[in-house]
């Protein structure tokens, strides 16, 4: 790929600048500098992301959207290429590949402006800058805010250790903390004329702990006392807060735990006599799959020569995966993989993924949230991953920081560009295609229509720690 180097300098320049989301200045600067060289058009703080860009070339229908992102993770500060734990002394580190996705996605672009001026075809790719996907949901503002009110199709990929077209949804989720204000009194003295906050948030939490056996299976909750009020036991704590994740396989039933969640919270708030308030923080859909976007990037694939390796790639996969305690096993392989013993013998025997793993079409809701889920649901979309990582340690590991810059993460990056790009041309070959892609995606929204979990009133911000 002839773009192979400036991609490769613009991901390593991000990964050795990890920013936080809505806050990844030097990587916006860094994405919107190269778009702009290859004479694509840049809009910037698109839907008030304040990072966030458009970047635009050709003309007419289909319009293409490629979804990237480039925010890092706190804690994981890691020396390149090193195979043990070597923190660098940064707060943040690329444990999720953003680097290289916001890149390999322009490297998409880069490929889509070259075919259609070659074939003078209508068509037009729009780069998209999203950020704050790790905490914030920078899409579901986008989402929200009419950013794809003019796309015809959505494709996303991410790095991962699978060369795959991504199946199944994921759950929708809603993030808020709840903050309890009492009144401070000497916990010996006069205990009796203490309110505590900190009561109530223990409370609260004891109450969500009692919820979780009257879930269905495809909700999580989870949180964190993230203000305990203060370290001196003889007072009463006046203020204490706990955040929460609430999640489920669809935004109506994760909008209804949310409320029995509030319900609680009300609840320790009485029984404590303190006062609560909300504070929304975020909040994402579940993922809208689209059968026949995953048929094209099926194709792509298969059409798209995968990455060849060196001695001394796969020697440098296998020091990381020996750093894991992985013991790949056929239950810990997804029903939906086609072939579950050739992958199983590939993660016994091998340093890493070489080869395209075929997926059947699921409808499954897998354990986890993106915010690519409110992208789908107005607009077709589906997602592809690629093998930028060794076996072992999987994302938002040190593992993954460490191998950010290395030939291995590289390949995969530029692999997932070819095969975007080339699953945009069969799109723009095929009009008929994006039709069926569209029928398909107003037949799953059709009695499930997007209603963004985030109220319009909350503009993107910075989250809550």
């Amino acid at each position: 790929m002839k773009y192979e180097e400036e991609l490769h300098a613009a991901s390593d320049a991000v990964w050795q600048n990890p920013e936080p989301g809505f806050e990844e200045y030097e990587s916006t600067k860094i994405h919107q500098e190269l778009l702009k060289k290859h004479g694509f058009r840049i809009e910037e703080n698109v839907a008030d992301t304040i990072t966030g860009y458009k970047a635009v070339y050709g003309h007419g229908h289909p319009v293409i959207a490629l979804l990237g992102e480039f925010d890092a993770l706190y804690g994981l500060g890691q020396k390149a290429d090193c195979a043990e734990y070597s923190p660098d002394g940064k707060a943040m580190g690329h444990g999720c590949g953003h680097h290289l996705l916001g890149v390999g996605n322009i490297g998409a672009g880069l490929l889509i402006k070259d075919y259609l001026e070659k074939t003078g075809k209508s068509g037009t790719v729009v780069v998209l800058g999203c950020p704050a996907e790790e905490a914030g949901s920078g899409k579901t503002y986008m989402a929200r805010d009419g950013v794809f009110d003019d796309v015809d199709i959505a494709l996303a990929w991410h790095p991962g250790q699978i060369n795959q077209v991504a199946a199944g949804s994921s759950q929708s989720c809603i993030s808020v903390a709840f903050h309890f204000h009492g009144k401070a009194a000497h916990a010996a003295g006069n205990p009796q004329d203490g309110r505590s906050a900190l009561d109530a948030v223990e409370l609260m939490d004891v109450g969500v702990n009692y919820l979780r056996e009257h879930m269905d299976p495809d909700c999580r909750v989870h949180y964190a006392i993230t203000d305990a009020g203060g370290k001196a036991p003889n007072v009463v704590q006046a203020e204490a807060e706990v955040k929460y994740f609430i999640r489920s396989s669809t935004n109506k039933k994760c909008s209804a735990l949310y409320k029995r969640v509030i319900d609680i919270a009300k609840g320790a708030a009485l029984m404590t006599e303190t006062q609560m308030t909300i504070k929304f923080d975020e909040a994402l859909s579940n993922t809208m799959p689209n059968f026949v976007l995953e048929d094209v990037i099926d194709e792509a694939f298969k059409e798209t020569e995968a990455p060849v390796y060196t001695k001394e790639d796969l020697a440098y996969a296998q020091k990381f995966k020996d750093t894991s305690d992985f013991q790949p096993v056929l239950s810990g392989i997804p029903a939906y993989v086609k072939d579950r013993e050739k992958l199983l013998e590939c993660e016994k025997d091998k340093p890493l993924c070489d080869y395209y793993v075929e997926n059947a079409h699921s409808d499954v809701c897998e354990m986890g949230s993106t915010d690519v889920g409110d992208v789908s649901y107005v607009v077709p979309t589906a997602t592809l991953n690629t093998a930028c990582y060794s076996w072992g340690a999987g994302a938002h590991s040190w593992q993954w920081v460490a191998q950010g810059e290395s030939a291995i993460a590289h390949k995969g990056m530029d692999y997932a560009a070819r095969v975007l790009a080339k699953a945009a041309e069969i799109l723009i070959e095929h009009p008929e295609t994006v039709a069926k892609a569209k029928e398909e995606w107003q037949k799953r929204t059709k009695d499930d229509p997007y209603a963004c979990l985030i109220p319009k009133e909350i503009k993107p911000h910075q989250i809550i720690l």
